[in-house]
């Protein structure tokens, strides 16, 4: 890899760090739209954002391309000491200085051979991204630096749905260092997604030490041997949680229809619910030798009537199957029993639900396909201890936001048993 300036060739070797050179072809080749880049401190991800971005407008003028790109942060005070700074850097570090003219009001970088530019803005309002207009071609290079900043993905497609217009190929950068809760809208991959997203994580234990100074390196290794939580964290990148997670079992991925079908025992539960709180189902599958629950089917919705309810469970496998449900709801139980469903209501004791959580917790691996149950998949990854005023966790599981979890574990009470014997009056 490399590129030329009037006095040398450059070494993109010297610039860009090992872990990324399959992510430069993929760029460079066009493969993709969207790439999601975290990281821990010193994982050089801005810098190879910061890199790609003017080489890719170079490369675009070359080939007759007039392309300009768009950097963001979350306000736009943040925006000189990070990605306008980075963005020179890699200018410079491209040998191509002399070719750009950076300009601070309005803040912007110019390519002098066509005029080609990168502009910046904050995200306070993202209605402004509206009015962004370039006097030629179009915006091709998106990036959202720290993006656990933004508030949240809805914002982050407001603004793409302004930008990304005009032209047949974008590249959209997202670069951020994972926020602590697996809860965070950034961590969760139910909630933030893009279609064919590839999803990138780097650390500064790829990156050449004298890139980084020993300082730098001492640092690390201080913080790994005092507070390893924190160096997991800080330095590579690990989501290690706010402390009241209440499953660090979860794996969420995709779940084949081989799995399912092979699964040794499937499971059934439902969860009621009309105006506010949905309606739930969902089919599991368990395995007893592995201690693995794989969740792979749900339907979760508010104001179904108990017919459509049934309806939609048949639609869902649901026919003929042994359907274990909230007993505090006797009446619905008998109507969707004449509805043609096989249910029973659960056997609850007084302290079934703090049993059936530690069933889960206890579990080698609860998986759950995010495609399939995207909601399931929220709650499970959500599901944290509540907070008092104080913020001390509070005794006791939350009984909220919790409705498929709730559902699970009626569909497990069967395979809850401790030494052949229910627990908690089951």
């Amino acid at each position: 890899m490399s590129t030329t300036s009037p006095a040398k060739q450059i070494n993109l070797t010297d610039i860009i760090a090992p872990s990324f050179y399959e992510l430069h072809h993929d760029i460079t080749a066009g493969f993709h739209t969207f790439y999601k880049l975290a990281g821990g401190r010193g994982s050089t991800k801005s810098t190879f954002v910061g890199t790609e971005i003017p080489l890719g407008i170079m490369r675009d003028a070359a080939a007759g391309r007039f392309t300009n790109a768009l950097a963001y942060r979350r306000y736009k005070d943040n925006l000189r000491s990070s990605v306008f700074e980075q963005l020179l850097w890699g200018i410079d570090k491209l040998g191509v200085s002399h070719l750009w003219q950076d300009t601070l009001s309005p803040m912007r970088l110019t390519y002098k051979p066509t005029g080609q530019q990168i502009l910046f803005r904050g995200a306070d309002s993202a209605t402004k991204s509206k009015s962004i207009k370039v006097s030629r071609g179009y915006i091709k290079y998106l990036w959202f630096e720290e993006l656990d900043e933004f508030e949240g993905p809805e914002k982050i497609r407001s603004i793409q749905q302004s930008v990304l217009r005009g032209g047949d190929k974008f590249t959209v950068f997202y670069s951020f260092n994972p926020p602590r809760s697996q809860k965070s809208w950034v961590n969760d991959p139910t909630v933030f997604t893009m279609p064919g997203m590839v999803e990138h994580h780097s650390t500064y234990l790829t990156v050449p030490q004298e890139w980084l100074g020993q300082e730098f390196i001492t640092e690390a290794e201080h913080l790994k041997a005092i507070k390893p939580e924190s160096y997991e964290h800080e330095y590579l990148g690990v989501a290690t949680g706010t402390g009241g997670e209440v499953f660090t079992n979860l794996k969420i991925r995709p779940i084949t229809d081989e799995e399912i079908n092979t699964a040794p025992r499937h499971r059934y539960g439902i969860d009621w619910g009309f105006a506010i709180d949905p309606f739930c189902f969902v089919a599991c599958g368990y395995d007893r030798k592995r201690r693995r629950l794989l969740i792979y089917d749900e339907v979760y919705q508010v104001g179904l009537s108990n017919r459509a309810a049934a309806e939609k469970v048949k639609q869902h496998g649901g026919q003929g199957k042994d359907i274990v449900c909230d007993s505090a709801e006797p009446k619905s139980i008998a109507e969707v029993r004449d509805y043609g469903l096989r249910v029973r209501g659960a056997k609850k004791g007084p302290d079934s639900v703090e049993y059936g959580i530690h069933w889960l917790q206890g579990l080698d691996e609860i998986v759950i396909d995010d495609k399939r149950c995207p909601n399931a998949a929220k709650e499970f990854i959500g599901y944290e201890l509540d907070r008092d005023a104080r913020g001390d966790f509070k005794a006791g599981y939350p009984d909220h936001d919790n409705h498929a979890i709730d559902a699970v574990r009626y569909a497990c009470e069967d395979d809850m048993k401790r030494g052949g014997v229910k627990i908690g009056g089951w």
